[in-house]
């Protein structure tokens, strides 16, 4: 699979994004990736579930790009006292040269958040890999409709694919249908996007929507829950 073109950028908290010009896109916000990555995979989805977890948590993410929130989520699981399994699926990895110039010391200042960094892009694909104790990552090459998910299994879904109109095929009925069935009664999926055919996708899916509010820069964003 060939990764498409990109360019480094500096959004404006001073944390580093990609830009794909093919597609007039960037990998996160430019108000804030780090902002952004907090507020809507961390603080909307992981933080509810961990409040209420009472076993490992088992978590799933729909594009691991630069792998910035792999890197928060390993961050927050330091302090957890529940283990976080990480699966992550990702159809175009990117190239080490890429992920160095990134420049993640400039606003990762941890030397150990640094060296997590480092070992979570040299982790193998295709192999579950114990990174800490208490995190452990799961890289999965290849595009999400081709991918097998286990059944009733995750507590939290980290949908983070490119916007609806950029990458269709990625936020279509099937594809939330599909992620419904991987997710765990009581487990939520939590996206930046809040338009409504993508609401409407999730409700045909028989997730249950809400929209809350948005990181900086966006009015709002989605969160859906799994009853059970």
């Amino acid at each position: 699979m060939i990764t498409p073109k990109v360019e480094v950028r500096v959004t404006a908290d001073g944390s580093s994004t990609l830009y794909v010009p093919e597609l007039d896109e960037h990998y996160h916000s430019t108000h804030g990736a780090v902002q952004e990555a907090q507020h809507v995979y961390l603080g909307a989805g992981l933080e509810p579930v961990l409040a209420g977890a009472t076993s490992p948590v088992r978590l799933l993410e729909i594009g691991f790009g630069t792998g910035l929130n792999a890197l928060l989520t390993l961050q927050r699981s330091l302090a957890s006292p529940y283990p976080i399994r990480y699966d992550t699926i990702e159809k175009y990895p990117l190239p080490a040269p890429i992920i160095e110039e990134l420049g993640v010391e400039r606003y990762v200042l941890n030397p150990e958040l640094l060296e997590y960094h480092q070992l979570l892009h040299s982790a193998t694909w295709d192999t579950l890999v114990k990174l800490t104790p208490r995190f452990a990552l799961h890289k999965m090459a290849g595009a999400l409709q081709e991918t097998s998910l286990p059944a009733d299994t995750y507590h939290v879904v980290y949908f983070d694919a490119f916007a609806p109109e950029k990458q269709p095929d990625m936020w279509t009925d099937d594809v939330f249908a599909q992620l419904y069935a991987a997710t765990a009664p009581g487990g939520v999926l939590v996206s930046y996007c809040a338009k409504g055919s993508f609401r409407r996708s999730l409700k045909a899916a028989g997730w249950l929507v809400e929209k809350i509010p948005g990181p900086p820069g966006k009015r709002e964003m989605t969160r859906a829950r799994k009853a059970g």
